[in-house]
């Protein structure tokens, strides 16, 4: 048998799976949750986000409110005009505590709302033990 005849009959190696990165998978649920619009505002740790968020501009439409306080009280104007679920997005720290507004609002209100912070990555160091000078 030639060796080109046995190529020709061999199968094809299956490609490497295509790999999702987090912030990808985080955007890829909302559009499957049937969400088309985000209020955020970005900042240091929700940056993986706004990252893949360009790979969705033409799923996913982002409005920037004029401070991070009004990510999640846009949202309720968008659920009373639209009856979709509003999406808030905040980095962590500062951020995601002006949100706690809109989220109490939310919950006075009976109105769902998804709010989506960063988180600083952080590293637990082993204790440092310290010798007394000599």
């Amino acid at each position: 048998m030639e060796s080109s005849q046995a190529t020709a009959t061999m199968p094809e190696q299956p490609k490497a799976a295509a790999q999702m990165t987090g912030a990808a998978a985080v955007l890829q649920c909302l559009l499957e949750e049937g969400v088309d619009t985000i209020f955020g505002y970005p900042g240091g740790a929700i940056m993986p986000i706004y990252d893949a968020l360009y790979d969705y501009k033409d799923r996913l439409r982002h409005i920037l409110p004029p401070s991070r306080a009004r990510c999640s009280t846009r949202r309720r104007g968008l659920r009373r005009a639209t009856r979709k679920i509003g999406v808030a997005m905040a980095t962590s720290g500062p951020g995601a505590m002006n949100l706690v507004t809109g989220l109490a609002d939310a919950l006075l209100d009976s109105t769902p709302i998804v709010c989506i912070t960063g988180q600083v990555f952080f590293t637990c160091w082993a204790p440092m033990r310290f010798r007394k000078p000599t």
